[in-house]
């Protein structure tokens, strides 16, 4: 984390670019820890490697957040115009959706800290994915080229609230967010798709956007699992939407060895955890050995990822090509 800071120092002035898709890195360690977690759960093994990803996730989180938070202080205008930008506007919910999701991985050993850091959670995904979605159908104009598979963070993020908020008591708002969540998938899911077959490509540094195709139906099927205690025919249909993006996923992925190493590489880690703790979450759920073994090697997939995007974003980081005006 320290290389972080002496890039501030070496070189303050790229505080001004500091990008707020540094969040999507929070939403993917965030999203590793609960993987980690499940599959702990799922073979009766201690919580001690969970633990640590946790710890990490956190000063990793805490240290992009203290960074974006100069940025605001220091640069507003900056701020601002990622706020009006067509396409980081939809990173500002990661923020929200790390919170959340911090706080499904401290409710079994810290309960009234997750509680707290969910209420807070839930408030600032409200707001934002209001703010998001108002400002898309506000009075700016947006091209088709312009939406990418980013813009389903603010909408279907809102399926997360229900992962801690269900164990905590709150059934009616986990079920609002939740229903609000998978409305915004389904139109979203049908512009992005009209986007994809009959316009342009994604330019190169977004084609890895494509993997949170995966993630509204992988988290969906989890929040549907601590809503409503069983799988179900509606359950049933999530998870199977969720391997079904997948597989159309990886059809693309011979594309991604083309395009150099950018932030939105994160953007492949947390569906893929996402789908590892759904597939945990049916093993357990159904008692199927299959899903345990489908879980164990997305996870296995997932660590060897997250571990490769640390080193490659530190190694950017201390290069000076991250921060940078586009």
């Amino acid at each position: 984390m320290m290389t972080i800071a002496d890039t501030y120092r070496a070189a303050p002035m790229r505080l001004a670019h500091y990008p707020v898709t540094f969040f999507a890195i929070g939403m993917g360690m965030m999203g590793a820890t609960l993987a980690i977690r499940s599959a702990e759960h799922t073979f009766k093994l201690s919580n001690a490697a969970s633990s640590a990803a946790l710890i990490l996730s956190v000063a990793m989180f805490a240290a992009i957040a203290i960074g974006y938070a100069a940025k605001a202080l220091l640069h507003s205008a900056e701020v601002k115009a990622e706020w009006h930008h067509p396409v980081r506007i939809a990173f500002f919910p990661a923020i929200s959706i790390s919170l959340l999701l911090l706080a499904a991985a401290l409710l079994d050993s810290r309960p009234q800290l997750a509680h707290a850091v969910w209420l807070i959670g839930t408030g600032l995904q409200g707001v934002l994915a209001l703010s998001v979605i108002g400002s898309w159908i506000g009075h700016r104009s947006f091209q088709q080229g312009q939406m990418t598979p980013a813009w389903f963070i603010p909408a279907v993020g809102n399926v997360i609230v229900p992962l801690a908020g269900a164990r905590l008591g709150y059934t009616e708002i986990s079920w609002l967010f939740f229903s609000g969540g998978l409305i915004f998938w389904l139109v979203l899911l049908t512009l992005v798709m009209n986007r994809l077959m009959f316009h342009d490509p994604l330019p190169g540094k977004m084609l890895p956007t494509l993997m949170i195709l995966i993630a509204p139906p992988a988290v969906a099927f989890t929040a549907w699992l601590r809503i409503s205690g069983e799988v179900g025919t509606f359950g049933h249909f999530l998870l199977s939407a969720a391997y079904v993006s997948a597989a159309l996923v990886a059809t693309q992925a011979p594309k991604f060895r083309t395009i150099p190493f950018a932030l939105s590489w994160w953007a492949l880690s947390f569906p893929l955890a996402a789908l590892s703790i759904a597939s945990f979450g049916y093993a357990e759920a159904a008692s199927s050995a299959p899903h345990r073994i489908i879980g164990a090697g997305l996870l296995a997939l997932l660590l060897a990822l997250v571990a490769g995007l640390i080193l490659r974003t530190t190694l950017a980081i201390r290069a000076g090509t991250i921060c940078l005006p586009e």
